[in-house]
């Protein structure tokens, strides 16, 4: 393991003054600091060569190893772990050769500032990322700290949380903490109307009405939440089948046949960082999935204009496999061989058809065949009685 010649050194608005001696020496002996022009400011009485950051993110790397026989130091704001720049050079250049020198995170700050425990917080950032993926976090009585993308941020999560009845929220951006330039406003989501820096976190603390759209993360939504044109999963079974996909932090769903993208909806919702490519040959459907996917917090859903299996050719290998629609031996084949191991594949299946290439599929295979019915109650005439659903044959296995 080569020696450590990269610091990575969080720096607060308190600038040099804020860091220890040793962290401060290592940045005064630099002979070449990384950073943008907020970062150089506050590293101002340093002599060393300057250099901004770089665009794309991979022309950083490319300039790190460049100077790798250099003294360098990258100037990151707080904590250089925690949705910063230090976690993406790490997982290119060997941590060995990294020294990281964190500083108070702008999460810590606020939640001092605020009186509130980091552990009772969901902390997200949205810097430089879809603002409507925080949709997915609204919830009563839910705290959230945000790491904003700019100055419009505030009120477009204001706006939000007013649509989904959370319009008596109460909200707080915090800009320049710990530094003399320090600021604070507050306001409530439905009201909101403060002008604020453009670097800044803001606090959220969700107050929902009694008409409130309840979002919650595990599977099974109202259906009544998706735009649809009739075909989908709907709620009860997707419930199902989306716990038998075993959502988890990170993980690629591969959703043939996507239609609304209630499922994929789903699965992304479920686990932070949860991906999903939905492929569907019908462009009226596709572009409903992506509304979907905008309202419900899940914006990176990847669709895909196709039909299974050739569209399947060249992605990334999934770590589940929905097949929806579409259904043949063909389909399943590639999806199969695909799959990463430990990986688990669903389909559904509501005709006769389909049905009986899960039996045939289920006898070649193994896994769990399972024969979902569901009532719901409605109006018959003054009364009330039990509607069926068309019945679900599902078929479920792990790749071992």
């Amino acid at each position: 393991m080569a020696d450590p010649w990269l610091h990575i050194v969080g720096i607060g608005e308190d600038g040099l003054t804020g860091l220890s001696p040793a962290t401060r020496a290592v940045v005064e002996a630099a002979e070449i600091i990384v950073g943008g022009d907020r970062h150089h400011g506050l590293a101002a009485a340093v002599s060393a060569q300057r250099v901004a950051w770089p665009h794309p993110f991979d022309a950083l790397i490319g300039y790190l190893q460049s100077v790798r026989t250099r003294r360098v130091v990258v100037l990151a704001t707080g904590d250089p772990l925690w949705y910063s720049v230090g976690a993406k050079i790490g997982r290119v250049i060997d941590p060995g050769e990294i020294v990281y020198h964190p500083q108070l995170s702008a999460f810590q700050l606020a939640a001092a500032r605020m009186g509130w425990s980091l552990a009772d917080v969901e902390t997200l950032t949205v810097h430089g990322r879809p603002v409507e993926q925080m949709i997915a976090f609204i919830q009563p009585d839910q705290k959230l700290l945000i790491l904003t993308t700019g100055a419009e941020t505030p009120a477009q999560i204001a706006g939000f949380l007013t649509d989904r009845g959370f319009g008596a929220s109460r909200m707080t951006v915090l800009a320049a903490m710990g530094g003399d330039r320090e600021q604070r406003f507050d306001g409530v989501a439905d009201s909101w109307d403060q002008t604020v820096p453009a670097f800044n976190t803001l606090a959220v603390e969700c107050l929902a009405a009694p008409d409130a759209a309840l979002l919650p993360r595990v599977p099974g939504i109202s259906d009544d939440l998706f735009r649809h044109d009739g075909t989908m999963t709907k709620q009860e079974v997707r419930a199902v089948t989306v716990a038998k996909l075993m959502p988890m932090r990170g993980a690629l769903l591969w959703d043939i046949g996507t239609g609304c993208g209630s499922v994929a909806v789903e699965w992304m919702r479920a686990a932070r960082y949860a991906r999903a490519i939905g492929i569907e040959p019908r462009p009226d459907r596709r572009a409903m999935a992506a509304a979907n996917a905008l309202a419900l917090g899940t914006p990176k859903l990847q669709l895909i204009d196709g039909q299974a299996p050739s569209a399947l050719d060249g992605l990334e290998p999934p770590d589940a496999v929905f097949i929806g629609g579409g259904l043949s031996d063909a389909v399943f084949d590639a999806a199969w061989t695909a799959l990463r191991p430990l990986g688990r594949l669903v389909a559904n299946a509501v005709t006769l058809e389909s049905e009986a290439q899960l039996l045939a599929l289920h006898k070649r295979h193994g896994g769990q065949l399972t024969k979902l019915s569901v009532n719901r109650a409605e109006p018959v005439g003054g009364l009330t009685g039990w509607r069926p659903l068309m019945p679900v044959t599902q078929w479920s296995l792990i790749k071992r």
